[in-house]
């Protein structure tokens, strides 16, 4: 199974407050991974990137898409070494293809799920 296929089984587990679609990206090139739905907060959508080491790649096409829709979108980063995860909003993400902002959470899944669902951090369950 492919990094980013590991850590999208791993993300529907830890968010289990949230209705996910995987869409796929051959459809249409910079398009997100992941639809997310939830009653609170409606649609949002998740480009998932795993770098094993270095900084993630964004592609023109992701690039554009997040740059142009920087309202309920994500970024959410999965480094392998060190290990972490972090979400990003989408205007964390500059032109260049760089994010240049601090993450909106850090390791934390119950906070990174209340986080795309109430936009801030939650420490119930969403």
């Amino acid at each position: 199974m492919k990094p980013e296929s590991r850590f999208w089984q791993e993300v529907k587990k830890n968010t289990p407050n949230i209705q996910w679609t995987r869409l796929e990206s051959w459809a249409s090139h910079g398009l997100p991974d992941l639809l997310g739905y939830n009653s609170f907060c409606g649609f949002f959508m998740v480009e998932l990137k795993v770098v094993s080491k270095g900084k993630p790649r964004f592609s023109p096409h992701q690039i554009m898409f997040h740059t142009t829709r920087t309202v309920r979108n994500f970024i959410l980063l999965k480094a392998l070494a060190p290990r972490s995860i972090k979400l990003y909003e989408s205007s964390a993400l500059n032109g260049q293809g760089k994010l240049v902002h601090d993450p909106l959470v850090v390791d934390n899944w119950s906070n990174i799920q209340a986080h795309l669902i109430h936009g801030y951090d939650h420490p119930l369950d969403a």
